[in-house]
């Protein structure tokens, strides 16, 4: 046997055993993603509190960008070779996934706004429908992110500037008033200051900075670079809440804003005139235009129970180092509980409890859910999970066990019980300090008497969600037109074309038609700049080398699309449409593979992930539906209720018939007998418990729906693993058309009848 022969099998067998493998590590990968994305759903952490991205399965095409850019962990994920949210409760807006996407396949929304009455109504420049003047920025519209919130008080000074330039009114009266001072206030004062507006800003608290000044002390603050009015770029990634604060504070005294602060706004109307008439701590104000800068946590929830008003009761920690050698229950799960509570256990002395009314957190960022989770594991912070408190005493705290959903038990109580740490009865623990994170009442009565409007009629619709495409139609467009017109230079000279290669050379039309002639340089230089153009994308793509290339990722991906298919098109013309056995005809050969490849790979990532996606999607929503159905109808001491989830759950599973021919056919079978007696019973018990038969039926219908699902969903995962290692194979095919193309330079160059004038003469063209 021949050893190059051998030396083939070789290659071939490590490459299908790498195919294998790879295959294997995605797969496992998947199922991770997915069991956690059920853990997310079960916990209600997938969906987001207020903005979280959308993805368009039309045009993610699973190169993962969004999730290496996301700062947020386990937000976005891949499963099945597409981006999924994951935990849409950690988002809080930073917009990196969307701007790294290459495809524009994900957007940063507040999702489905039809049912969402705590959102007030605004247009596109931020001004409230029906109130023309009266704007609305920062946190109080939906969006949390410090950069977001300056971006809007920047927007709504330019829609000032612009409406009192449409119609002038009194000069003597302010052209702007802020309410509230935070990111959103401060970067409307100074913008409207740079745009030569009249502007007076007030706050109810007693510093600027709004809720940032009441964070924690040495808190960082994610900022992302964004530019500040009058002061500009600010490009480091993080700041302590002391050094915005401080920045926020120079820049006020610098440009000398007119601020008043500790003053509380008791009332906004809108005079027959347009301008505003606003009550400021019983003093009438009047200014043309209004920013409702006012964030959204507005007066501190209060739990309502005795000993509640005593001063040791806190709602806000500012310096976790004041508080040494304390019992201290920190009440809440969200981040700013949590953050509490681990600053003071960190303290020398301190006894801390954390009372939250659930058993499990759901809307924690992913740090410091384990952070929390770990120091309750080591004993720093005693886990008092699905708790309330009842009574607040001098010297203690009572609190008391809940079901899971925050709902109170009705066993009977004992007062030492306790499993694994977490209360099954009241307690009495000893305590010194309360510190209440239950969230705040946002400001909405103002809102509403200044003519706000929360209805979801009033808002404008937001094509965030529309598709867009899968963006080949522009680029398949362009390839024709190229494809036309090498049609007609072959037509033109169908002499010289027609020839076979070794009759060329005596053609008359051979010096200006061959390879090495001014023309085919000239052509052949133009390919492999596109090509080379080609593989910059690939450079852009990459986090550490990326940001030394300009310009968005999405052009840098339809320039790929552009050059990929162009530098195809001018190979073939500089080969003389023929594709001979050489280096030069191998690497056209594989040009025209990879090109090929990357068309109809971009079209199935377009569609076959997104069944893929889609189904899985399916299946979550089977069990909400079937909890749905179960609500409308009491269920409680029959047990149907999770009689029906069991059997949705179970014929999913069981839908997962095997890896190979054979077992596929037998599992497919089974699972329909399976499922086929599994209905039956189900029928029998709903029927004996009076269950109505049309929400029986209701039921049956989705366990047959989720089964179909899940069996899709089997079979397209593996053609996704094809697809995955599809596009593995074909980065190195564009490994080998760069060594193919390479060994063509040189051989030409070298031993080839190239004029080397000619050769300089095409370049510089």
């Amino acid at each position: 046997m021949d050893s190059p022969f051998l030396v083939f099998a070789t290659v071939l067998v490590a490459l299908v055993i790498a195919v294998l493998w790879r295959r294997r590590l995605e797969a496992a990968a998947t199922g991770r993603i997915v069991t956690e994305r059920s853990r997310a759903v079960a916990q209600g952490s997938h969906k987001a509190r207020l903005q979280y991205p959308s993805v368009d399965l039309t045009n993610c095409i699973g190169c993962g960008a969004c999730v290496r850019a996301c700062p947020e962990d386990g937000v976005l994920q891949l499963a099945y070779g597409q981006a999924v949210v994951v935990h849409g409760a950690r988002c809080v807006g930073h917009g990196l996934c969307a701007s790294s996407c290459p495809t524009s396949a994900i957007a940063l929304t507040l999702g489905d706004l039809k049912d969402r009455r705590d959102l007030p109504t605004i247009d596109h420049d931020l001004q409230a429908i029906g109130r023309p003047g009266l704007f609305l920025a920062g946190e109080i519209t939906g969006f949390a992110l410090i950069r977001t919130a300056v971006t809007h008080g920047a927007q709504v000074a330019r829609a000032a500037k612009q409406r009192l330039a449409a119609s002038p009114q009194d000069a003597s009266i302010p052209d702007l008033l802020v309410i509230g001072l935070g990111p959103a206030g401060l970067s409307c004062m100074l913008a409207a200051k740079e745009l030569g507006l009249h502007a007076v800003g007030v706050d109810q608290a007693e510093a600027l900075g709004g809720t940032v000044a009441a964070y924690p002390r040495r808190k960082l603050v994610m900022t992302q670079p964004m530019d500040l009015p009058l002061h500009g770029r600010l490009k480091r990634l993080e700041y302590t809440k002391e050094q915005l604060v401080a920045l926020w504070q120079e820049l006020a005294r610098t440009h000398e804003l007119q601020v008043q602060l500790g003053v509380t706004v008791e009332r906004i109307e809108q005079r027959e005139d347009g301008a505003f008439a606003v009550v400021v701590a019983g003093r009438l104000m009047v200014a043309k235009n209004v920013c409702l800068a006012v964030g959204r946590r507005g007066t501190p929830n209060r739990l309502g129970v005795a000993g509640e008003e005593l001063p040791k009761v806190a709602y806000s920690l500012l310096d976790a180092e004041s508080y040494r050698d304390r019992h201290i229950l920190v009440v809440g799960g969200g981040d700013s509980a949590i953050e509490a509570a681990l600053a003071l256990a960190e303290q020398p002395g301190n006894t801390v409890a954390l009372s939250y009314r659930k058993a499990f957190f759901s809307r924690l960022k992913a740090k410091n859910e384990k952070r929390i989770q770990a120091a309750m594991a080591d004993g720093l912070v005693r886990s008092c999970m699905a708790t309330v408190v009842e009574e607040i005493t001098p010297d203690e705290v009572v609190i008391r066990a809940v079901d899971a959903t925050g709902a109170e038990q009705a066993d009977e109580r004992d007062d030492d019980a306790t499993a694994g740490g977490v209360a099954v009865a009241t307690q009495r623990l000893p305590n010194d300090h309360v510190f209440i994170f239950a969230g705040g009442k946002p400001p909405f009565p103002l809102l509403e008497t200044a003519g706000v409007s929360f209805d979801p009629a009033n808002r404008p619709a937001d094509g965030a969600q529309l598709e867009r495409g899968t963006g080949l139609l522009v680029a398949m467009c362009l390839t024709l037109v190229g494809l036309v017109a090498l049609i007609a230079i072959r037509h033109a000279y169908a002499d010289y074309f027609d020839l076979a290669p070794a009759w060329r050379s005596a053609s008359s039309l051979h010096e200006m038609l061959r390879p090495q002639s001014r023309l085919g340089l000239t052509v052949g230089v133009g390919a492999v700049v596109l090509f080379l153009s080609n593989l910059l994308y690939l450079i852009r793509r990459s986090l550490r080398l990326g940001r030394y290339l300009p310009g968005s990722l999405k052009r840098w991906m339809n320039m790929h699309v552009a050059t990929g298919l162009g530098a195809c098109l001018l190979a073939v013309l500089h080969s003389g449409f023929s594709i001979r056995d050489s280096a030069g005809g191998h690497a056209l050969l594989t040009m025209i593979i990879v090109v090929a490849a990357g068309v109809v790979g971009r079209w199935f990532y377009a569609f076959v992930p997104r069944a893929q996606n889609g189904r899985q999607q399916g299946i979550d929503e089977v069990g909400t539906q079937v909890a749905a159905i179960a609500s409308e109808w009491d269920l409680s001491g029959r047990g149907l209720n999770a009689e029906a989830r069991r059997l949705v759950e179970s014929s999913v599973d069981q839908a997962r018939i095997g890896r190979n021919f054979f077992s596929r056919i037998f599992g497919l079978v089974r699972s329909q007998w399976e499922l086929g007696r599994k209905l039956k019973q189900f029928s029998v018990h709903a029927r004996n418990d009076g269950m109505p038969a049309h929400r029986a039926g209701r039921i049956l219908r989705l366990a047959k729906r989720s089964h179909r699902l899940a069996l899709q969903l089997a079979y397209y995962d593996d053609l996704r693993s094809l697809l995955s290692t599809w596009r593995w194979m074909h980065r190195w095919l564009a490994v080998l058309l760069l060594t193919l193309t390479v060994v063509h330079i040189v051989s030409a160059v070298r031993f080839g009848d190239v004029d080397f004038g000619l050769l300089l003469g095409a370049a510089g063209k």
